[in-house]
């Protein structure tokens, strides 16, 4: 029964460290994009939204998407989808893209904001190192706790 109480924070745990990666991975692309100093004018393909939650008595969140084509200085075209971007771009619209050059072009819509993106990822950061540490604490005070009385005979 002891190990449900490391291996259920030990799963969070994991949990969060993964999210913190795909934070930090996205957060060096779309900075990379953006020190690039590459641009193309892109169309907008395709707006639409997607909605999670709404069951019972949840909560709805629901996000905004755009589908980008553009073509880079090498000649290839390039399509990707992009979340948050601005609600009064529709299909047919042309936006400026900022991108990396390579075999695996990386590409955002999303006008240089470093500050603004920096703030969020730290933001986020925080939370899942809170979560990180509140799991190690649980698992520290529960070996404290329960497991060292064992031993001790109390």
């Amino acid at each position: 029964m002891d190990v449900f109480f490391y291996l259920i924070p030990g799963l969070i745990m994991a949990l969060a460290l993964f999210m913190a990666y795909r934070v930090v991975r996205r957060w060096l692309q779309v900075r990379g994009a953006w020190n690039s100093g590459l641009t193309a004018e892109a169309r907008c393909l395709r707006a639409f939204t997607t909605t999670h939650g709404g069951g019972g008595d949840t909560s709805v969140r629901t996000a905004l998407h755009h589908v980008y084509e553009f073509t880079a200085r090498d000649g290839r075209v390039v399509r990707f989808d992009e979340e948050g971007g601005r609600a009064t771009t529709v299909e047919g619209d042309y936006v400026t893209v900022y991108y990396t050059d390579g075999r695996d072009v990386v590409a955002t819509a999303h006008e240089p904001s470093r500050v603004k993106q920096a703030a969020a990822t730290l933001g986020i950061l925080a939370f899942l190192g809170v979560v990180v540490v509140f799991c190690v604490g649980f698992m520290v005070q529960y070996t404290v706790v329960f497991l060292d009385s064992d031993v001790s005979g109390f």
